[in-house]
């Protein structure tokens, strides 16, 4: 990953993503592991083998309610997060959508990729019309959390034993953003 002392950073870019050809999927396998060893990682423990992942986010492309959005660092894949939308035959809850599987590689944190890559998923729900924007996370994702918060999203809900970490429970936080109170 690049030498941020040494030499000049090319611009970010946050994309979605319809497709992962191989080198993509490599980065990608690669950011999830690191995301993973560092706590942070779509709910595994450890890092599940090479297939189980693959399968992982081949699947997530499948899923039509779900857009993948991918955080580059010269022009490699090293994060990633999901808006997702409500299935059609959710009309009661139709205006509310959520980020899922949000995360930067521990490497390549500090370019501001966390901050670009929420604003990204928010703007696409904004312009899909939805009105609230949840998230969910674990109370000891502290960088995430100050990233929401700082980011206007307020904790409407706190869950006990939200998720077991390996050795012990930890609670959850929810938190929403009123899309329409966005100017």
């Amino acid at each position: 990953m690049p030498d941020k002392k040494n030499r000049k950073i090319q611009q970010p870019v946050i994309e979605l993503v319809s497709e992962l050809p191989a080198g993509d999927m490599d980065d990608l396998c690669e950011a999830t592991n690191g995301a993973i060893l560092d706590g942070d990682g779509l709910g595994w423990l450890t890092p599940p083998e090479r297939p189980v992942q693959e399968a992982f986010w081949k699947g997530v492309l499948l899923v039509p309610v779900r857009e993948l959005y991918c955080a580059r660092l010269e022009g490699v894949i090293v994060g990633t997060g999901q808006l997702v939308k409500p299935f059609a035959n959710n009309e009661v809850a139709a205006h509310i959508a959520h980020i899922s599987n949000f995360f930067i590689a521990p490497y390549a944190r500090g370019y501001g990729l966390a901050i670009g890559l929420l604003a990204v998923i928010e703007k696409s729900a904004l312009n899909q019309g939805f009105k609230i924007l949840e998230v969910d996370v674990r109370e000891t994702q502290t960088a995430a959390i100050s990233l929401i918060e700082n980011s206007g999203f307020k904790r409407w809900a706190t869950k006990e034993k939200y998720a077991w970490n390996g050795t012990e429970f930890v609670n959850g936080f929810y938190y929403k953003k009123d899309l329409m109170e966005i100017d």
